[in-house]
C-alpha cells in the first residue's frame, strides 16, 4: 500500500509551510498516523513530530451543458497535515 499518494501544493498550504513548517499530503484512506509518520521520515528524510488527519468530503459539483444541467459530486480524500522538528524542510521542487 502506498501510504502517500501526493503532496498538497496551494497557496494556502505555501503560507503555512512557510510559517509554521507544517506540509500536507494527500494519504491512503486506510493509512493510519504512525504509517504516515514512518513514510514521510523515510521518504523525505526528514523527522515529523506529530501528524493530524481529517477525511476531506467531497464538494457537489454541477455544470450547464448541451443537454441540460448535470449534478455531481467530486471524490472524498484523506488528508495529512505533518509538523516537522526544528529546521528540518521539504522541497518538492529540487528535482524539476
Amino acid at each position: 500500500m502506498d501510504v502517500i499518494l501526493k503532496p498538497v501544493i496551494t497557496e494556502k498550504m505555501t503560507i503555512i509551510k512557510d510559517k509554521y513548517n507544517r506540509y500536507a499530503f494527500i494519504v491512503d484512506r486506510r493509512a493510519d498516523k504512525i504509517q504516515i509518520k514512518k513514510a514521510v521520515e523515510k521518504l523525505y528524510e526528514v523527522e515529523v513530530e506529530w501528524v493530524n488527519t481529517l477525511i476531506q468530503r467531497g464538494k457537489d459539483a454541477s455544470r450547464y451543458t448541451k443537454s441540460g444541467m448535470i449534478k455531481g459530486r467530486k471524490n472524498s480524500f484523506k488528508k495529512a497535515i505533518v509538523q516537522l522538528k526544528g529546521e528540518h524542510r521539504i522541497d518538492f521542487f529540487s528535482n524539476i
